[in-house]
């Protein structure tokens, strides 16, 4: 599969890849490739996202969606969904890297959803289904054992929004910035904070963290 990007963006892929650590076959790097590339097509159009350039597209989102996979492979999921996915971040990255979870992308954005329909089809990844809602709307059948999601909210919100969304037995992974500490003094007391990780993203020089929360038993 050959792509039109700057050949830069394969050695950063490859190169951040092997710093965090992370198992990539050939066919995801190719993979992860063509999905970079769709997104700098149909940003132009689309406007999905503010960063424009490949290369920054590549490190800050891809790369930056790629650091939570060795602290989320420990969790062993089946069902993961990722609330406010935007153009798939991290959820579309996590359904390439893991082909044989099940994967959900919400969004309310119908821009932003097609896009990720699009790339579904495109990739033939079946198991990869996008919801076009509200995250209060959706009530799955079957719950989650990862609700994750990329500056979605605050984390009150996130765990008031998609309380109905985690397994018993299920966890939140809010990704964020700089260590929430007012955001996690203001959780409500029937949630607990698990583990937090500094994750190290190659090539981005600010701070990230990956939070794990579940409900108090």
């Amino acid at each position: 599969m050959t792509t039109s990007l700057p050949a830069q963006c394969e050695q950063l892929l490859r190169s951040g890849c092997s710093a965090m650590q992370i198992d990539v076959s050939e066919p995801q790097i190719q993979l992860l490739l063509a999905y970079t590339e769709q997104l700098h097509k149909w940003n132009k159009a689309y406007n999905l996202t503010a960063i424009r350039q490949p290369v920054d597209m590549l490190k800050l989102h891809i790369l930056d969606s790629l650091s939570v996979v060795k602290e989320l492979t420990k969790l062993e999921p089946k069902r993961i969904i990722d609330v406010g996915t935007g153009p798939g971040l991290p959820g579309m990255i996590l359904a390439i890297m893991w082909p044989h979870l099940s994967i959900d992308l919400l969004d309310t954005n119908g821009k932003k959803t097609r896009f990720l329909t699009h790339c579904k089809h495109l990739f033939k990844l079946d198991n990869v289904t996008v919801l076009n809602k509200r995250v209060e709307q959706h009530q799955p059948e079957q719950a989650y054992d990862v609700v994750v999601s990329r500056a979605f909210a605050s984390i009150s919100d996130m765990l008031g929004g998609c309380d109905q969304l985690v397994a018993p037995s299920g966890v939140f992974a809010p990704m964020k910035g700089q260590y929430p500490d007012a955001e996690l003094a203001e959780m409500p007391n029937s949630y607990q904070l698990v583990s937090s990780h500094l994750l190290t993203v190659p090539d981005v020089d600010a701070e990230r963290h990956l939070l794990i929360i579940a409900k108090q038993a």
